[in-house]
């Protein structure tokens, strides 16, 4: 069952193995406005609760999924909406929520489909977290 506690927080989660999706975890800890965002892998403890409870599917090829006030958020809109909680300039990206989400998502997915070619992968599924941040870190 997923922590009552958990249930109220912003949890980013992310494919652990994607070189590209490790250094946007590294950007937003840097970046944030407020240490509102908890992290955890699509194939945690954590996601794999989260997934039979609110029957998401954690296989999907996503880089990066928001858990928010109980709703999953996918695509270009979980983007976006971790792009509001940063520090200014890169919280005005959130703008381009104004955009439908058809013609955001393709861009999204063209580069969620690319990104092993384009960043690597990471052999052993390992991120480097501050001591500082590892409490926020599910599993």
């Amino acid at each position: 069952m997923v922590d009552k506690d958990l249930t109220t927080s912003s949890i980013i989660i992310f494919d652990g193995a994607c070189i590209l999706c490790a250094r946007s975890i590294q950007f937003i800890l840097d970046h944030e406005k407020d240490k509102l965002f908890r992290f955890t892998t699509l194939g945690g403890d954590y996601a794999k609760t989260l997934k039979l409870e609110k029957h998401f599917n954690a296989e999907i090829p996503d880089s990066i999924l928001l858990y928010e006030n109980g709703q999953i958020y996918t695509e270009s809109t979980a983007i976006l909406k971790i792009a509001k909680q940063l520090k200014a300039p890169y919280r005005f990206l959130s703008i381009a929520m104004i955009f439908p989400s058809f013609i955001r998502n393709p861009i999204y997915r063209f580069v969620a489909k690319n990104r092993y070619r384009w960043f690597g992968q990471k052999e052993d599924h390992c991120r480097w977290v501050p001591p500082e941040e590892k409490g926020r870190f599910l599993d």
